[in-house]
């Protein structure tokens, strides 16, 4: 995972250079629990309003990564920017081998990071207005892990997890017992070599964890199962969307099942090897919390904040011709960006498809924004 890092590095200076800001406070803070001090990072979004209830989405960071680099790589400021909902990225400590982790039982460990988080829970809930029925946990590989642990020891605050390329440890697969039916979404690449989509030493098989969750939720047994488009033909991978209905309290337990997919975050900005390109993680996380409360399905419209990607950008890394496909019915202002910063090319994206012609420019990474829109372009 440690190329993914040094991209992310390396897209935060060239970030800090083409000055694209969220016009929202972004706020490291520190909270004692278990005579430890813990950190997180805490993203509030310029629309937040005190007077009225905000959604809160914990986003944990995979094995040996930190929050910063989940913050960038598993990325929801833009959407938290639109749809209103606090972000709350902890830091893990330590484990006994000294990598830093949550702690789901795989061993080496004594951390007590159910209790944080309940602990955390709180205090930001003192410090905001949050809406307790609207606390949800999503997260990259261990953060994934450890999703799925709180919402079979935290059940009565966490109101809907979602896990991108984690699965269940062994304890907490063994000793899951929530009091209540709990959404859960996961999203996982079959080609994962990290935590294998069949299962692991460490890891439940995806398909068990499904299964569990099917079960608990009293979801019906066959699931509705979509092949989407394969709208970026170069990243190698497919998506096929399985969703388990109707279960108690109108929850649901959904899947993609990222077919040639790897151990990455879908639709992340930094081009990461064997990621996919036809779905953005993030966006569809949102759009499945979005749905739920702590009580299940939402007596709200479920359209309410339903955010949607609207163009999609390849091939990527490009021979210096980009295809934008934009699914809007209307057109679009691109401006194109170097990596210190300049513009370099501004032009308008016609409903479909159009070209951007970047020939003319060395290789090299390029920041492409199509109106609220960031996407990092890799020239070779």
């Amino acid at each position: 995972m440690n190329w993914i890092f040094k991209t992310v590095l390396l897209f935060l200076i060239f970030g800090v250079c083409v000055n694209i800001g969220f016009g929202q406070q972004t706020l490291v803070k520190t909270i004692m629990h278990d005579d430890q001090e813990r950190r997180y990072i805490l993203y509030i979004p310029a629309i937040y309003n005190d007077q009225k209830s905000a959604p809160l989405v914990f986003n944990f960071h995979g094995f040996t990564s930190n929050a910063q680099q989940q913050m960038s790589y598993g990325d929801f400021r833009p959407i938290a920017d639109t749809a209103g909902f606090i972000i709350v990225h902890p830091f893990g400590l330590l484990d006994n081998a000294g990598n830093t982790h949550f702690n789901v039982g795989w061993g080496g460990s004594d951390v007590d990071d159910l209790g944080f988080t309940s602990v955390l829970i709180d205090s930001l809930a003192k410090d905001y207005k949050i809406d307790l029925d609207r606390v949800y946990s999503t997260g990259m590989s261990n953060g994934g892990f450890m999703s799925y642990h709180l919402a079979c020891n935290l059940s009565d605050k966490i109101a809907a997890i979602a896990s991108v390329t984690g699965s269940m440890s062994f304890l907490t697969y063994d000793e899951c017992n929530p009091n209540r039916p709990v959404p859960v979404l996961e999203i996982h690449g079959t080609t994962d070599l990290v935590v294998p989509y069949n299962g692991a030493s460490f890891a439940k098989s995806i398909d068990d964890v499904i299964s569990f969750w099917q079960a608990h939720n009293q979801c019906k047994l066959t699931p509705l199962e979509t092949l989407l488009d394969d709208i970026d033909p170069s990243d190698g991978s497919t998506v096929t969307h399985f969703v388990y209905s109707e279960g108690n309290q109108q929850v649901n337990t959904e899947l993609f099942k990222i077919t040639g997919g790897g151990h990455t975050w879908p639709g992340n900005q930094f081009n990461t090897p064997s990621t996919n390109y036809d779905i953005d993680a993030s966006l569809e996380v949102w759009n499945f919390f979005n749905r739920y409360d702590i009580n299940g399905l939402r007596t709200t419209t479920s359209s309410e904040n339903v955010i949607k990607k609207r163009n999609s950008v390849y091939p990527n890394p490009s021979n210096g011709n980009i295809t934008i496909t934009n699914i809007e019915s209307k057109e679009s202002t691109f401006i194109l960006f170097n990596s210190i910063g300049q513009s370099l090319k501004k032009g308008v994206i016609k409903t479909g498809q159009s070209n951007i012609d970047c020939s003319a420019f060395a290789n090299g990474i390029y920041i492409l924004m199509i109106e609220n829109e960031m996407h990092s372009i890799i020239k070779l």
